[in-house]
């Protein structure tokens, strides 16, 4: 097969794959955004409080929208809204009402439906029901989406600058001291775009006026992870790696981020993504940072760790065993050469 033609087949075979990846795109976000329907929303509820657990077992009797999560004492359920265990906790008040704690700054439509729900069942138990919100979203984020488009912009700013140095000095560094390099730069961008994305959300555009330090470093784990995983894939895969990183951060990262439904109202086989996917991890962290009690990160931040050391580690193996072949094949000289 002669030049030209090996050139138009690979023409023909790059456009079928973003043909693949649109409809993949479009397929993903339809599928999983086009008719949100919640189902085992947590509430949470102290074991022995008799009339809350009495409306929550009449709910669940009633329709699956409404989970129940028991807590041994009010402490434990007051923790469990403030780490993001639960969206709302129903207790019973000393003037024979409930009341019902909610943190709409988990998910403004999750915290709905609980107000709902359970507003109908007290009502139907002529039962007073007091709603209060004990964690709010900013005024200027009455939705609780920027914590969700501040995470886009940092995971795509990671694999977009990964793609960039890898189209500059080839997707597979020629060595491992070259596929250093390349993590050092993205390391130092990492942490120029998470002070950049703090900024502009913060001071310039006004979102929050607290925790600056907390959302940039959070941002620079979430590019650095992005970016790490992204070089790792195009250095072991080439071009093909950019269509898969595209797949697994836009397509389905996205959506199963739970950040624009919150995963309690996607299809079953996006409900758990969040927990592994660099923009669930992201978006679920920045919630954290800024709204909620500390505690609540500890798994965002192990997540996202653990896609900067894998992402690292293949950038690096992908430098020894792929890039010093590619650098040989060019070069003429042994493969076992030192870079």
């Amino acid at each position: 097969m002669d030049e030209e033609s090996r050139s138009r087949l690979r023409t023909a075979g790059l456009l079928l794959g973003t043909l693949l990846l649109a409809t993949a795109f479009i397929a993903a976000y339809v599928g999983a955004l086009h008719q949100p329907t919640p189902r085992d929303v947590p509430v949470g509820v102290v074991r022995g409080d008799q009339k809350a657990e009495a409306v929550l077992d009449a709910v669940r009797n009633q329709t699956d929208r409404i989970k129940a999560v028991g807590y041994a004492d009010p402490g434990a359920a007051a923790d469990g809204l403030a780490t993001r265990e639960v969206y709302a906790v129903l207790t019973s008040t000393a003037e024979g009402g409930l009341a019902l704690a909610t943190a709409s700054a988990a998910a403004p439509a999750a915290t709905d439906v609980v107000v709902q729900v359970l507003g109908t069942a007290a009502r139907q138990a002529e039962l007073p029901l007091r709603v209060t919100d004990d964690v709010p979203v900013a005024e200027a984020d009455p939705r609780g989406l920027v914590p969700f488009y501040l995470a886009v912009g940092y995971v795509l700013g990671g694999y977009l600058a990964s793609t960039v140095l890898g189209l500059a000095g080839g997707t597979t560094p020629r060595g491992p001291r070259r596929a250093a390099l390349r993590l050092a730069a993205l390391a130092a961008y990492s942490v120029v775009l998470g002070i950049v994305g703090a900024v502009v959300v913060g001071p310039v555009i006004g979102v929050w006026d607290h925790d600056l330090a907390g959302v940039a470093a959070a941002g620079a784990l979430a590019v650095f992870a992005a970016a790490a995983a992204a070089a790792a894939v195009q250095g072991w895969l080439g071009l093909l790696g950019t269509g898969l990183v595209i797949l697994l951060l836009v397509v389905l990262g996205n959506p199963g981020s739970g950040g624009i439904y919150a995963p309690e109202f996607l299809p079953a086989w996006l409900r758990g993504m969040h927990r592994w996917n660099v923009p669930g991890l992201a978006t679920d962290l920045l919630k954290s940072v800024v709204y909620f009690d500390r505690r609540s990160t500890g798994w965002s931040v192990t997540g996202l760790a653990l896609w900067c050391v894998l992402g690292a580690a293949g950038l690096l193996t992908a430098g020894v065993f792929r890039g010093r072949r590619a650098a040989a094949r060019r070069s003429g000289r042994p493969a076992s050469a030192p870079d």
